[in-house]
Protein backbone atom coordinates (compact mmCIF):
# COMPACT_ATOMS: atom_id res chain seq x y z
CA UNK A 1 0.00 0.00 0.00
CA UNK A 2 1.39 3.21 -0.84
CA UNK A 3 2.08 6.45 1.51
CA UNK A 4 0.64 10.07 0.81
CA UNK A 5 4.19 11.14 -0.94
CA UNK A 6 4.40 8.22 -2.29
CA UNK A 7 1.04 8.65 -4.11
CA UNK A 8 1.72 12.11 -4.92
CA UNK A 9 5.04 11.69 -6.26
CA UNK A 10 3.19 9.07 -8.66
CA UNK A 11 0.62 11.90 -9.86
CA UNK A 12 4.24 14.43 -10.04
CA UNK A 13 5.77 11.45 -12.42
CA UNK A 14 3.13 10.62 -14.77
CA UNK A 15 2.31 14.75 -15.51
CA UNK A 16 5.57 14.58 -16.65
CA UNK A 17 4.90 11.66 -18.93
CA UNK A 18 4.20 12.82 -22.58
CA UNK A 19 0.76 11.80 -23.97
CA UNK A 20 -0.17 11.18 -20.56
CA UNK A 21 0.97 14.58 -18.40
CA UNK A 22 -1.80 16.23 -16.20
CA UNK A 23 -4.47 15.07 -18.52
CA UNK A 24 -3.91 11.48 -16.66
CA UNK A 25 -2.34 12.19 -13.76
CA UNK A 26 -5.00 14.49 -12.14
CA UNK A 27 -7.90 11.88 -12.35
CA UNK A 28 -5.13 9.05 -11.10
CA UNK A 29 -4.25 11.29 -8.09
CA UNK A 30 -8.21 11.48 -7.34
CA UNK A 31 -9.27 7.71 -7.85
CA UNK A 32 -6.38 6.97 -5.48
CA UNK A 33 -8.65 9.03 -2.94
CA UNK A 34 -6.09 12.47 -3.33
CA UNK A 35 -7.14 15.94 -2.81
CA UNK A 36 -8.06 17.83 -5.48
CA UNK A 37 -5.82 21.05 -4.72
CA UNK A 38 -2.69 19.59 -3.90
CA UNK A 39 -3.26 16.80 -6.91
CA UNK A 40 -3.43 19.94 -9.24
CA UNK A 41 -0.81 21.40 -7.48
CA UNK A 42 1.81 18.51 -7.97
CA UNK A 43 0.34 17.82 -11.44
CA UNK A 44 1.00 21.11 -12.86
CA UNK A 45 4.68 21.35 -11.60
CA UNK A 46 5.43 18.00 -12.73
CA UNK A 47 4.23 18.92 -16.42
CA UNK A 48 5.66 22.18 -16.48
CA UNK A 49 9.34 20.67 -15.20
CA UNK A 50 10.43 19.38 -18.85
CA UNK A 51 8.91 22.20 -20.98
CA UNK A 52 12.06 24.83 -20.70
CA UNK A 53 13.84 21.66 -22.05
CA UNK A 54 11.85 20.75 -24.64
CA UNK A 55 11.34 24.03 -25.89
CA UNK A 56 15.12 24.40 -26.62
CA UNK A 57 16.08 20.79 -27.18
CA UNK A 58 13.69 18.88 -29.02
CA UNK A 59 13.78 20.13 -32.46
CA UNK A 60 17.37 18.98 -32.53
CA UNK A 61 16.65 15.62 -30.69
CA UNK A 62 14.16 14.69 -33.64
CA UNK A 63 16.19 15.79 -36.08
CA UNK A 64 18.75 13.76 -35.21
CA UNK A 65 16.99 10.85 -34.73
CA UNK A 66 16.10 11.37 -38.47
CA UNK A 67 18.90 9.88 -39.50
CA UNK A 68 18.64 6.71 -37.82
CA UNK A 69 16.42 4.04 -39.70
CA UNK A 70 14.65 2.57 -36.87
CA UNK A 71 13.44 5.33 -35.18
CA UNK A 72 13.86 8.04 -38.16
CA UNK A 73 10.63 7.60 -39.50
CA UNK A 74 8.82 7.91 -36.10
CA UNK A 75 10.52 11.28 -35.55
CA UNK A 76 9.94 12.81 -38.79
CA UNK A 77 6.28 11.97 -38.59
CA UNK A 78 6.53 13.78 -35.00
CA UNK A 79 7.97 16.70 -36.92
CA UNK A 80 5.17 17.05 -39.50
CA UNK A 81 2.45 16.89 -37.03
CA UNK A 82 3.78 19.39 -34.82
CA UNK A 83 4.48 21.16 -37.87
CA UNK A 84 0.86 21.04 -38.95
CA UNK A 85 -0.11 22.17 -35.45
CA UNK A 86 2.20 24.98 -36.14
CA UNK A 87 0.79 25.89 -39.10
CA UNK A 88 -2.84 26.11 -37.86
CA UNK A 89 -1.39 28.49 -34.61
CA UNK A 90 0.00 30.67 -37.40
CA UNK A 91 -0.44 34.23 -36.79
CA UNK A 92 -1.72 33.80 -33.35
CA UNK A 93 1.16 32.25 -31.71
CA UNK A 94 0.68 32.95 -28.31
CA UNK A 95 -2.84 32.67 -27.83
CA UNK A 96 -2.96 29.74 -30.27
CA UNK A 97 0.22 27.90 -28.09
CA UNK A 98 -2.49 28.60 -24.74
CA UNK A 99 -5.31 27.55 -26.55
CA UNK A 100 -3.52 24.63 -27.87
CA UNK A 101 -1.96 23.71 -24.35
CA UNK A 102 -4.77 24.75 -22.25
CA UNK A 103 -7.60 22.35 -24.15
CA UNK A 104 -7.27 19.14 -23.10
CA UNK A 105 -7.24 16.76 -26.36
CA UNK A 106 -5.38 13.93 -27.37
CA UNK A 107 -2.53 15.27 -29.02
CA UNK A 108 -2.28 18.81 -27.06
CA UNK A 109 -0.82 19.51 -24.18
CA UNK A 110 2.92 20.72 -22.88
CA UNK A 111 4.88 18.42 -24.64
CA UNK A 112 3.30 18.96 -27.91
CA UNK A 113 2.94 23.10 -27.04
CA UNK A 114 6.82 22.94 -26.48
CA UNK A 115 7.73 20.85 -29.77
CA UNK A 116 5.49 23.62 -31.51
CA UNK A 117 7.01 26.49 -29.99
CA UNK A 118 10.38 25.14 -31.14
CA UNK A 119 9.06 25.06 -34.90
CA UNK A 120 8.05 28.42 -34.40
CA UNK A 121 10.99 29.76 -33.39
CA UNK A 122 10.07 31.03 -30.02
CA UNK A 123 12.20 32.18 -27.35
CA UNK A 124 11.77 30.03 -24.07
CA UNK A 125 11.16 32.57 -21.84
CA UNK A 126 8.17 33.59 -24.33
CA UNK A 127 7.19 30.16 -24.70
CA UNK A 128 7.42 28.84 -21.14
CA UNK A 129 4.78 31.34 -19.28
CA UNK A 130 2.63 31.10 -22.03
CA UNK A 131 2.41 26.87 -21.81
CA UNK A 132 2.28 27.28 -18.02
CA UNK A 133 -0.79 29.00 -17.99
CA UNK A 134 -2.09 26.37 -20.73
CA UNK A 135 -1.12 23.76 -18.38
CA UNK A 136 -3.00 25.69 -15.26
CA UNK A 137 -5.94 25.90 -17.53
CA UNK A 138 -6.32 22.36 -18.34
CA UNK A 139 -5.43 21.38 -14.84
CA UNK A 140 -8.52 23.32 -13.96
CA UNK A 141 -10.46 21.86 -16.69
CA UNK A 142 -9.13 18.40 -15.26
CA UNK A 143 -9.76 18.70 -11.95
CA UNK A 144 -13.36 20.09 -12.54
CA UNK A 145 -14.05 17.12 -14.72
CA UNK A 146 -12.79 14.63 -12.32
CA UNK A 147 -14.17 15.63 -9.46
CA UNK A 148 -17.07 16.15 -10.53
CA UNK A 149 -18.47 19.71 -11.61
CA UNK A 150 -21.19 19.60 -9.07
CA UNK A 151 -18.96 18.00 -6.56
CA UNK A 152 -15.91 20.64 -7.24
CA UNK A 153 -18.67 23.92 -6.82
CA UNK A 154 -19.88 22.67 -3.32
CA UNK A 155 -16.00 22.19 -2.49
CA UNK A 156 -14.97 25.44 -3.77
CA UNK A 157 -18.62 27.43 -1.86
CA UNK A 158 -18.72 25.20 1.13
CA UNK A 159 -20.00 27.15 4.00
Amino acid sequence: MLGLIEKYLLVFFISMLPIVELRGAIPFGITMGLDVLPTFVVAILGNCLPVPFLILFAKKVLLWLTRFPKIGPLADRIIYKATEKAEKIGNYELLGLFLFVAIPLPGTGAWTGSLVAALLQLRAAKAFPVISLGVVAAGIIMSLASAGLFGALSYIFSF
